[in-house]
């Protein structure tokens, strides 16, 4: 996930939460968005795409889950800032 790497790159803080994320999401078996709000509780979907908060609400990482092919496409890695601006939701 190379979105991942990317941000963990500059916010070294976030490594290994994003990695602890990443394992469990390759770990999961999600059907459906109620499966996958029983791993992560705090996440939100967002119209096409789940918003999931990483370091205690410090960054924001937001994915398109394809349930069916059991696919979790990273789009962004966020700073709480960052995605309070909104310009992710475009």
């Amino acid at each position: 996930m190379e979105e991942l790497e990317k941000f963990a790159e500059k916010h070294t803080d976030a490594k290994g939460r994003l990695r602890r994320w990443s394992s469990t999401v390759e770990a999961a078996e999600w059907r459906n968005p109620l499966d996958m709000k029983m791993t992560f509780r705090t996440a939100d979907v967002v119209g096409s795409q789940t918003v999931f908060n990483i370091g205690g609400n410090n960054y924001r990482l937001i994915a398109r889950v394809n349930y069916a092919l059991q696919i979790v496409r990273v789009q962004q890695v966020l700073t709480h800032a960052e995605y309070d601006k909104g310009e992710w939701k475009g």
